[in-house]
């Protein structure tokens, strides 16, 4: 497979491992609505958010959206615009490569890119997503008119790469408006109302030629052969194969004109007819950019954002790639559309803004979405307000410049950083316990911070007899199952852990920091 090499790639296929993990820590004063909800607003870096959500919501995520800003200035930490393209592609790769880990088996990713990036992007996404997982490129037609002070070409459109992670993806259906006058014939066995569509192909490739194989007889009611012969003689073909006329003869009408027999199939009127989603989205069906520049207005109209995307337009791609409940991110949250949108739609969502847009912008919009306001595709959803989110800004690393565990370090932070160093999951824990989980017939445990209720800095921290008579049995094997014990030390000798079928772990020696 053809790859993209640039100057300091080498740099950028190592960034993401190498950058921290940090903490986030919420802000309640900037925090909003329904106190238990689960959506995120995080200020910050999106390179270091995106690898301090790692440990929570790896393999969570059912659907990406973002928007990296063509003005990279904005985009990245100290980036000058001016800079060489390979600088850009160093930065993006990293955000790439994390977006993959948060990215779930059956989840995808779109990406909105101009004609001057796009075709660099694509080939970077075959690389990190892989060639085969690749979806569509699908155009938005941005602008409904041409710019008349343009030089050369007026620019209509942006690009959207989608690319899934695994073929688990399935896109969803759009609803499709149909046209009632057309169905004229009742049946009065189902009890519905239906056109006609001929049996026999027509148009392109309906030649008998063209596929043999859907060319034969079908007995009429008065037991003569019908053939898919064209009205002017020529041999044709039929839609179905000859086993579906058996099997779907029901939805087959046969009517005799001129003394010759016409085969139909009754096309039912449907409340919920659909179709499959095109690559072509026109700004007549997802507005553009004009109408994403009024509703960011609607927020801010002091500092509209540079480049917002319309609601209609998110919601388009929220319907295609996700269902009620699922978790969505936008790691380039701008003036917080994607969030907004994805509230309004019922679907959780992690945003993620540097800098002062995620205050001045995305919080401020996202209290009135709360409060129900009536902009974007709220009347088309029945938007009233409701649920919340929680306002986060990125702390301290977990791990100092030596490797060290840092002081203060919670049991939550430590106990998801953990499972995802030794499983590479996200941790599923319900309710706190020194028992994680169990992965691949391992369970693992942490002793940690008091988590067996002794108070004390390093109550509960040590492994002895009475500590691990205390601790939750092994829930696959209690008697003989393997665990994995984290803790300050271990008072209990090798002859005794091998027994117990223990492979005790030290804090923080053994606690991986990368």
């Amino acid at each position: 497979m053809p790859i993209l090499n640039w100057l300091n790639k080498e740099q950028a296929l190592t960034t993401a491992r190498d950058c921290p993990y940090r903490l986030v820590e919420l802000v309640p004063e900037l925090s909003y609505g329904e106190s238990d909800t689960d959506n995120m607003l995080i200020q910050g870096d999106n390179l270091d958010a995106l690898k301090a959500l790692i440990p929570t919501h790896s393999g969570k995520v059912k659907c990406i959206f973002i928007d990296p800003p063509y003005n990279t200035e904005k985009a990245f930490k100290h980036y000058d615009d001016n800079l060489e393209h390979s600088i850009w592609l160093s930065l993006l790769y990293p955000r790439l490569e994390l977006l993959y880990e948060l990215l779930s088996e059956d989840g995808s990713i779109w990406i909105t890119l101009d004609d001057k990036q796009a075709h660099y992007t694509k080939v970077v996404c075959d690389e990190i997503f892989g060639r085969s997982n690749f979806v569509a490129n699908c155009i938005w037609e941005k602008a409904y008119s041409e710019r008349m002070d343009s030089k050369g070409f007026s620019t209509s459109h942006d690009h959207i790469l989608v690319y899934r992670k695994s073929k688990l993806f399935t896109v969803n259906s759009l609803k499709k408006e149909q046209n009632k006058k057309q169905f004229k014939y009742f049946d009065e066995i189902v009890g519905k109302s239906y056109r006609r569509r001929s049996l026999r192909k027509e148009g392109s490739e309906s030649l008998r030629s063209d596929r043999e194989t859907m060319w034969y007889s079908i007995k009429s009611p008065d037991n003569t052969d019908i053939f898919p012969i064209k009205p002017d003689g020529i041999e044709g073909r039929w839609r179905w194969k000859k086993e579906n006329v058996d099997t779907r003869k029901d939805e087959l009408e046969f009517v005799k004109k001129n003394g010759v027999w016409e085969i139909y199939v009754k096309q039912y009127l449907s409340e919920e007819a659909t179709r499959p989603p095109a690559t072509l989205m026109l700004n007549l069906e997802v507005g553009h950019n004009h109408e994403a520049k009024l509703e960011a207005k609607a927020f801010n109209s002091e500092d509209v954002f540079d480049t917002p995307k319309p609601e209609r337009l998110i919601q388009r791609i929220l319907t295609i790639a996700s269902d009620e409940n699922d978790l969505v991110l936008d790691s380039f949250l701008g003036s917080g559309t994607t969030a907004a949108v994805a509230m309004k739609m019922n679907r959780k969502f992690i945003g993620i803004e540097l800098g002062e847009h995620a205050v001045t912008h995305c919080q401020p919009r996202l209290k009135k979405v709360v409060d129900g306001e009536q902009g974007g595709i709220s009347e088309d959803v029945n938007w009233t307000g409701g649920s919340g989110f929680k306002f986060y800004r990125l702390g301290e690393v977990i791990f100092n410049e030596n490797g060290s565990l840092r002081e203060g370090i919670s049991f939550d932070a430590l106990a998801a950083h953990i499972w995802y160093g030794d499983t590479r999951q996200a941790l599923q824990q319900s309710a706190k316990s020194p028992l994680l989980g169990v992965h691949n017939g391992v369970a693992y445990y942490l002793l940690y911070n008091g988590i067996l209720g002794d108070k004390r800095p390093d109550g509960g921290n040590v492994l002895t007899s009475k500590v691990l008579s205390i601790l939750p049995p092994h829930p696959e094997d209690p008697e003989k199952g393997k665990k994995v014990i984290y803790g300050e030390t271990s008072r209990m000798g090798e002859a005794r852990l091998k027994s117990e079928n223990i492979i005790f772990k030290q804090i923080p020696y053994d606690v991986k920091g990368r």
